[in-house]
């Protein structure tokens, strides 16, 4: 089971950009959260604490607990937007979870094995992660920090698939139910070739024209 979180949250009343922009100025984060039946209702998080959480990666795909007052809801991350250059998170969409029901979330894969691949120690190829997360479904208590991907019996040319990798008891991947054409490769070992790239011929060096005698100059054609 994925690691829990705990977020301290305070209700807001007042809403839209002109509200967010003064939370962000007070140094919260404006949020919402949804579901479970439940009309959306919207938050404000203590923004350092949200960004030293978010150092973590098990906070993307784990259950947190929303703390308001005396109440406390599980809830999983399902948006997270940022400040496109600086340090600063802008908006937070959480969704409520219940315990008997299926939830869907991307959890990050774990590469092992890389150095011992046969592909690698015997072939010289090297390792492309063609996949750095995918998304599951499972119940709350099911829901993985993360997945491994074994590749230590790679061999050369070789690719791990999506329906290979060992799931955790309870977990799926919901995109193999809509056929074999869905299951993209994850992980593969291959020689990367060095191409040799031709130098393209100067303008210097083109010859003005066969059999012109004439001193080449500088000046341009009339078009």
């Amino acid at each position: 089971m994925a690691e829990e979180f705990d977020l301290i949250a305070e209700i807001r009343e007042d809403q839209g950009k002109g509200a967010s922009r003064r939370l962000r100025r007070e140094g919260k984060v404006p949020a919402i959260i949804y579901g479970a039946g439940r009309p959306p209702r919207a938050l404000a998080f203590d923004h350092n604490k949200v960004l030293r959480q978010l150092e973590n990666e098990s906070f993307y795909s784990s259950v947190l607990t929303i703390k308001v007052g005396e109440k406390a809801q599980p809830a999983i991350l399902k948006d997270l937007q940022r400040h496109p250059a600086r340090n600063l998170i802008m908006h937070m969409d959480l969704q409520r979870i219940v315990a008997d029901e299926a939830i869907r979330m991307n959890v990050p894969l774990h590469f092992i094995g890389e150095e011992v691949a046969p592909g690698v120690k015997l072939g010289g190829g090297k390792v492309a992660h063609l996949m750095s997360d995918v998304e599951v479904t499972c119940l709350p208590k099911d829901l993985p920090e993360f997945i491994e991907v074994d590749v230590s019996e790679l061999e050369l040319d070789q690719m791990v698939h999506l329906s290979e990798l060992k799931l955790p008891s309870g977990v799926e991947i919901p995109v193999l139910a809509q056929g074999p054409e869905h299951d993209q490769a994850v992980v593969s070992i291959h020689v990367i070739k060095a191409r040799a790239v031709e130098a393209e011929e100067s303008a210097e060096e083109e010859t003005p024209g066969e059999g012109d005698d004439t001193e080449a100059t500088d000046e341009k054609p009339d078009e």
